[in-house]
């Protein structure tokens, strides 16, 4: 009989070992408070949720309501994730509402409300300077103070935070709104390019290519990064695109959406996809998920280590 040296099987499985590793594929949709608080208009979403697979609710908390806890009880109780949506400065800030951190406590406390409730992740939107703004190198610094404080408060309460981005920062900083990932990164936990073919200008060329859109622009983020970028990634897609809501038939719709979610899926380290509707009106979009096969929203990755 062969006699194998221990000090031979060792080396081997280490080099050939394959660890099976589970990542979770997040699918959202945006609700605001009012639709969260619409006890009938809630129940629905989550039925066509639960139909449909998709596992988040990215909901806005505005204001202090004796409604919103107990909503939010219904859907986490349904099995899906509560992301708390933070508007911090409405449609972007100036200097004065940027540095001003009695405006960032009043909008921690709410924060904090939502995480008495059962956040599992606090999204900040709008933590920006508005876009008229003139292009600032001093824009990105100054919000990354600001970004750096509400990371800070909110991870003390053992809950991440993750932020809004514009699509083309995905690309490079923003020196007009003061976006800049490289100088974020170490300060957030999960970034959400708002990749929206008909924000990218101009519209009609982006808006043709959904997918090529989404994609080159997720692809584009990781590259900054080497490939490798230190923070969670969602992609927030649209719904419809609104420069031709009344041109474009359902079927048209739900093509396009498709394209939207393809192109996250193909994308490189991503952790899933946010869909945007103002209205909150996903009915194109659940005929989609169940129509078509997308990322389950558990899925298995292998990975061999190698020593």
């Amino acid at each position: 009989m062969w006699k194998i040296s221990i000090n031979f099987i060792l080396p081997a499985l280490l080099i050939f070992t394959v660890i099976p590793s589970a990542f979770a594929w997040d699918k959202g949709i945006y609700l605001t408070q009012y639709m969260l608080e619409n006890p009938k208009k809630l129940d629905y979403l989550i039925s066509q949720a639960k139909a449909t697979g998709i596992n988040t609710f990215i909901i806005d908390h505005d204001y202090y309501s004796s409604r919103y806890a107990p909503a939010i009880a219904k859907v986490k109780a349904a099995g899906i994730k509560d992301v708390a949506r933070i508007v911090v400065f409405s449609d972007g800030g100036n200097d004065a509402q940027i540095h001003s951190q009695e405006h960032w406590m009043e909008k921690f406390k709410l924060a904090e409300d939502a995480i008495k409730a059962g956040a599992d992740v606090i999204q900040l939107d709008y933590i920006r300077y508005s876009s008229k703004q003139p292009a600032n190198p001093q824009h990105a610094k100054n919000v990354y103070q600001v970004i750096k404080w509400f990371k800070a408060k909110i991870n003390a309460e053992n809950v991440p935070m993750e932020i809004d981005i514009f699509g083309e920062v995905s690309y490079y900083p923003s020196l007009h709104i003061g976006q800049d990932l490289k100088l974020f990164s170490d300060s957030v936990d999960g970034v959400n390019p708002m990749v929206y073919p008909s924000h990218f200008w101009p519209y009609q060329k982006y808006s043709a290519e959904p997918y090529k859109t989404v994609n080159n622009s997720l692809n584009a983020l990781e590259a900054q990064f080497n490939g490798n970028a230190p923070f969670k990634v969602h992609a927030f897609i649209e719904a419809a695109n609104f420069h031709y809501l009344k041109k474009t038939s359902n079927a048209q719709k739900q093509k396009y959406l498709l394209q939207e979610i393809r192109a996250v899926e193909d994308a490189k380290n991503v952790s899933g996809w946010y869909v945007w509707s103002a209205n909150n009106v996903y009915d194109n979009l659940f005929q989609v998920l169940k129509n078509n096969k997308t990322r389950p929203a558990d899925f298995a990755k292998t990975k061999t280590a190698q020593k």
